[in-house]
């Protein structure tokens, strides 16, 4: 590993065209019907209801829903040679279980097969490919879309609307990856190219390393709080929203830190460096350089798709599912306004790794927010409130 200064970003980064011609799978497996899983055994069957799918999963209820639900054409407790003739097989499960699935669905696996996955590391599993001698079958994704609920029953065909897709490939050949791609923009993403390590490293930082500090914030809080909850008590606003993600899966993020060790602790040493400079310009009283520190937050956050100005504002948002076609968004803007609701912001949410729902609306106070989440439900939009 390199030190604390490196960066393992390059300049490659791929938006991927998705005008080549799609070549359609003719069977997909799927293993394991979590949320992500679910909701790609959703999303395909929503925009190819034709496509056969099939699943295994551990849990029968999943498996009876997604039946029940006509999502999936068969459901398998385990594996067996019905996986054999898919075109492209999902590994959906946590990664700890992928090691047992990826022995058992080792001798089905032919030149027909491309094998992937969905998980928010990437680097391990493409050396674990290299390991049982897969690379030619693997490719890597990751839909930067999910939620803080889990489970088959929290799956939404259109949690991956608009949502970037990573993928990463570490021996498949090109016309495979180009296949793939189309495909996984056909589901209405957006495919983005990068390395095993580019993403960890990127993912590091803008996924795993807010979790960790929101988490040690939280815990920071519970530790210092008086007998009366003080803290708790007005922990609202700003507070709520900045630790919202630690309300995430403990078991997830503790496999994470396992799965992208090295590049966490790199992004921690970073982050102890930035704070401890931060904290020098503070016990020096350093104005300008407090001020700069600031302003240079403030500019690179205002610049992200989606923003909130104000330091740590209380936030009105709700998020809606939504197709992506014309006039999506000025139709819902039309109903908000024939009644008197101004929006604060609005827009499509690219990177949904934790929220749920496409479009983001943010409004200027509780009372909007709730009369349009009303509005909105009687015209038969699906709406999430947090």
């Amino acid at each position: 590993m390199s030190d604390s200064k490196a960066n393992p970003l390059g300049n490659h980064l791929e938006i991927t065209d998705s005008s080549k011609c799609l070549k359609v799978p003719d069977k997909i497996g799927i293993i394991g019907l979590g949320l992500i899983g679910g909701t790609l055994a959703k999303t395909i069957h929503r925009i190819y209801p034709d496509l056969p799918l099939i699943a295994c999963d551990t849990d029968s209820k999943a498996l009876a829903s997604a039946l029940k639900e006509g999502v999936i054409r068969q459901g398998f407790p385990g594996i067996d040679e019905s996986f054999a003739n898919c075109r492209y097989i999902f590994l959906c499960a946590p990664v700890e279980k992928n090691e047992t699935f990826l022995s058992a669905l080792a001798p089905f696996l032919s030149e027909r097969c491309i094998l992937t996955d969905t998980g928010s590391v990437k680097a391990s599993i493409h050396e674990d490919m290299r390991r049982r001698g897969l690379s030619s079958f693997f490719i890597g994704g990751h839909p930067m879309a999910g939620s803080e609920k889990s489970g088959y029953e929290n799956a939404t065909p259109y949690l991956f609307e608009n949502a970037y897709y990573i993928i990463t490939n570490d021996g498949a050949a090109p016309a495979l990856v180009a296949e793939y791609r189309n495909f996984i923009a056909s589901l209405g993403c957006i495919p983005l190219l990068m390395s095993p390590r580019e993403h960890d490293y990127a993912t590091a930082a803008v996924s795993h390393l807010p979790h960790i500090l929101a988490s040690s914030l939280v815990n920071l809080v519970k530790d210092l709080d008086d007998d009366q909850e003080s803290m708790k008590t007005i922990a609202a606003g700003g507070f709520r929203d900045i630790t919202r993600i630690a309300s995430s899966s403990p078991e997830m993020w503790q496999e994470i830190c396992g799965a992208n060790r090295e590049e966490i602790l790199l992004l921690l040493d970073q982050f102890i460096e930035a704070l401890t400079a931060v904290r020098g310009e503070i016990a020096s009283k350093n104005r300008e350089k407090i001020l700069d520190f600031f302003r240079q937050a403030r500019d690179y956050r205002d610049s992200l798709p989606i923003r909130s100005s104000g330091p740590l504002p209380s936030i009105f948002e709700i998020y809606c599912d939504l197709i992506d076609e014309a006039g999506g968004i000025a139709t819902i803007a039309t109903i908000l306004a024939t009644n008197a609701i101004s929006i604060k912001n609005i827009g499509i949410i690219h990177n949904r790794e934790f929220e749920d729902g496409v479009l983001r609306i943010e409004f200027y106070d509780g009372p909007s927010r709730a009369q349009a989440a009303l509005l909105l439900r009687r015209h038969h939009y699906i709406v999430y409130e947090r």
